[in-house]
């Protein structure tokens, strides 16, 4: 769904370079592990000592043919590595080792919710391709202003680490969808296990390709955000550079193809270099490096030892439970989410009632104390034994706000399903279902009201709620809504 900023259209494309989880670098055997000293954790192969050459990782290779299979994308059988030449301090060889005209991984595309207004939408990504490369090392600069020495440093510890850089379609049309598709992207890469998703430590970057046309125009020169590294900064970044690109072109101004850099304290992007094209880097088959051949059987290998992917889990829920479409999307957000959704349906058998529970007021509370689900006070158990209290009428729903506030705060003193019932008890928090003791509260009521009860038989309905208050209140918030209700209906008929 496009949305128009000041009469332009914007349109963004991704790439995403996912850290792959492996043990060893892609071309080495050196260790990729996070935090290590400068410069210990890379090898002859990393620095590219004369002599030395790459040996692919077996390990790179499956987790790439995992993402394929996760987004539904051809798995090439035969793909061709090549060398992606330019000069950097940190690029010990002078080139990167990485795919360019035949990847691994072709096609495939991200579906996912995004809330436009009162409306939610579905919205799919294409994907262009996925492609096996090294990562480059890292420099390091010192702040002179601040008390450094004002010196440069490399630390080629990244040099060689396994990354699938992931890009897509220019599909999306506003900072909401490019934010959604990337949060998405990260689901899946984490739930299939091969990315941590850590976006702080760099397992997880996003670079943003942003341009803006008029509706129905060729599209615009885009400007790369490189090294997008959260979602809040994303969207922050992606808002700042559409405007700017909008006001360079009211005023007059050509907009230069360049990657630029968000600055988060200053809530602005700023240009960095002007940005290569394909034929800048002369690309070219690595003769160190024999294609890489890939057989059917392999692929069904890898297929058959994964788990149950997101969108697979989200159509059983849809299929197994009854349930809405977008509820089963937003319980297969994680793992965890999914695996607590389904013990609490399957042991309450009231899947719709968890759903509401689980995106309601769990994650309400999940949220406002950043918790995860695995940390939650509230056990599905618990959560399954106090629907199951909602629905045989033992309780009424706000009731059993007070039931969960006081499982919440571990008031129960098994931490079982048993402490449902305790609450209920120790707060008096049963409903009346008695019709006896609810026809004396009603009665008394009726008599004290006489007039809303003429109201109601000249035919004014909207009489009816000013007997149901005090009749509730008389029950002290224990009588049952729907039985009060229907008494009243039949005495005042």
């Amino acid at each position: 769904m496009s949305k128009l900023v000041q009469g332009y259209e914007v349109v963004i494309g991704f790439e995403t370079h996912t850290q792959l989880a492996t043990k060893s670098k892609i071309f080495s055997r050196a260790s990729v592990a996070f935090g290590a000293e400068p410069n210990t954790q890379a090898c002859a192969v990393d620095m590219a000592l004369p002599g030395t050459l790459p040996v692919m990782n077996l390990g790179a290779v499956e987790r790439a043919i995992e993402f394929g299979l996760a987004v539904n994308a051809h798995i090439a059988e035969r793909s061709i590595f090549a060398r992606k030449n330019y000069f950097y301090p940190d690029l010990p060889k002078g080139y990167q080792i990485s795919q360019f005209e035949i990847p691994v991984v072709l096609g495939g595309e991200v579906s996912f919710f995004l809330e436009v207004g009162k409306e939610t939408v579905h919205k799919t990504v294409r994907l262009e391709r996925a492609h096996l490369e090294e990562d480059a090392g890292k420099s390091l600069h010192e702040d002179a202003a601040l008390g450094g020495g004002g010196q440069s440093g490399i630390d080629l510890n990244r040099a060689g680490t396994p990354l699938l850089e992931i890009v897509t379609q220019p599909d999306m049309r506003s900072s909401d969808e490019a934010v959604a598709y990337a949060k998405e992207l990260h689901k899946i890469v984490t739930w299939i296990g091969i990315c941590d998703g850590n976006m702080q430590e760099g397992s997880f970057r996003c670079d943003a390709n942003v341009s803006v046309r008029k509706p129905g125009a060729e599209l615009g020169t885009r400007r790369e955000i490189k090294n997008l590294n959260s979602f809040k900064f994303m969207q922050q970044a992606i808002d700042y550079e559409v405007r700017w690109q909008i006001d360079q072109i009211e005023d007059g101004h050509a907009i230069q193809q360049a990657t630029v850099l968000f600055d988060p304290d200053t809530g602005e992007t700023r240009a960095m270099r002007t940005k290569e094209d394909a034929a800048d880097y002369r690309y070219f088959p690595d003769p160190d490096l024999p294609p890489l051949v890939i057989g059917r059987d392999w692929v069904e290998r890898v297929r058959s030892e994964m788990a149950e992917l997101p969108r697979f889990m989200a159509e059983r829920f849809v299929k197994d439970y009854a349930l809405p479409e977008y509820d089963a999307t937003q319980l297969t957000q994680s793992k965890a989410v999914a695996a607590y959704f389904e013990a609490t349906a399957k042991a309450c058998g009231q899947a719709k009632l968890a759903s509401n529970w689980i995106m309601g007021e769990v994650s309400r509370r999940l949220n406002a104390s950043e918790m995860s689900i695995e940390q939650a006070p509230v056990s599905a158990a618990q959560l399954a034994a106090l629907i199951g209290r909602i629905s045989d009428n033992t309780i009424s729903n706000n009731a059993a706000r007070q039931v969960f506030e006081g499982l919440w705060n571990k008031e129960g003193a098994s931490g079982s399903e048993g402490d449902v019932d305790a609450i209920i008890e120790a707060k008096g928090l049963k409903q009346i279902n008695d019709t006896g003791e609810l026809e004396k509260i009603i009665d008394v009521v009726l008599a004290a009201n006489p007039k809303n009860v003429e109201e109601f038989k000249a035919g004014n309905t909207k009489a009816l709620n000013g007997l149901v208050g005090p009749i509730m209140k008389a029950s002290k918030g224990k009588a049952n809504p729907a039985q009060v209700n229907e008494l009243l209906m039949k005495k005042l008929s």
